[in-house]
Formats: structure tokens, sequence, C-alpha cells
């Protein structure tokens, strides 16, 4: 299923300067030096023993599980260049806006004698500023995927359906079945 939460973070990291390590040793070591040199640390954040990790950092185990190379691909992302991703979410929620391509059901509330029947539509538009500012401010306080869709439909109700104010005034959309869904900044 596709999460808007994880399609944001996707987009962010389109911003990366570097590649992100690909080798389990490369990663471990990195997570290792974000978490200064604890290798205890890194193993409870991983679910497996301080000795493992100490025998990824010797190179004494190369291939990891598939669900703790799993694991340790996704921990590494997420602290991956914080300082590329901040200037990019800030560059997005100031200026750039963030561009939405989603194909998914949606759903209507309009006034009377309108149709509101939910249908699949394939959109790809321009979020402002302040929608996708709301949209990554939410994300980082670490809002669930239900307000995550909110906030999305909102702002597609409010650019594309409501096209800013100057046409179906109170249609209020959901967001409903994404099919798919892409965010670029």
């Amino acid at each position: 299923m596709v999460t808007i939460g994880e399609e944001l973070d996707k987009a962010v990291q389109g911003a990366f300067t570097r590649p992100v390590p690909k080798s389990a040793r490369a990663q471990i070591r990195y997570l290792v030096k974000q978490h200064q040199g604890s290798t205890r640390r890194v193993a409870e954040l991983l679910g497996i023993s301080q000795r493992t990790v100490e025998r990824y950092v010797k190179n004494q185990i190369k291939k990891p599980r598939p669900e703790l190379a799993d694991r340790l691909e996704r921990e590494v992302r997420t602290r991956w260049q914080p300082q590329i991703r901040a200037k990019a979410k800030q560059a997005a929620a100031t200026t750039n806006g963030i561009m939405i391509d989603v194909q998914a059901r949606f759903g209507y509330t309009a006034a009377v004698g309108s149709t509101d029947q939910a249908r699949v539509r394939h959109l790809t538009l321009a979020l402002p500023p302040h929608h996708t500012a709301r949209l990554l401010q939410a994300q980082e306080a670490g809002a669930d995927e239900d307000d995550l869709r909110k906030l999305a439909a909102e702002a597609l109700g409010e650019v594309y359906f409501r096209d800013d104010g100057r046409r179906a005034h109170g249609l209020e959309v959901e967001l409903k079945d994404i099919v798919d869904l892409q965010f670029e900044l």
C-alpha cells in the first residue's frame, strides 16, 4: 500500500547529494558513528546483539538476513544527510512547493443537486508552499497516515477542485484508495 509519509520521505531523499551507503558494513559503521560510537545503541535500534554489530563493523559478517537488511537500510536513510534534508524541506515549504502525481479514488461532499459520486482520477499538479509546509510539518510532528491523507485531500481540493476559491464553493474532498502516489521537490 502506498503511504503519503513514505512518499514524502522519498521526495526529500531525492535531494541527497551523495549516495546512501550500500554495503551492510558501511551502513552499520555509519549508524555507529551517528550514535557516538555506541554499538549497544545500534544493536538496540536494529534489534540484534551488540556482538553482531561489532562483527559487521569488523567485516566478519558481510550479508545480513533480508529483514535486517531492510531495517538497516531504512534506519540509515532516515538519518542520511540531515542538513540537505532540512534545506530541501525548507525550500519546498517556503518557495518551491511540491509536485504531486496521484491516482486515487476521490470522494466528494458537495451542495445539493451536484454529483458527489466517488471516482478514480489521475492528477499531476504543483502544490503551493503553504500546503507543502502543512504536510511536511504534520509529518515531522508524527501525524498518522489518516491525518496526512486529510491534509493532502484538503490541498488537492483547494488547488484542483476549487481552483483556489474560484469555483465549487463548499466542495469537500476525500482521498480514498490510493493506487499510485509520487511527490517531487
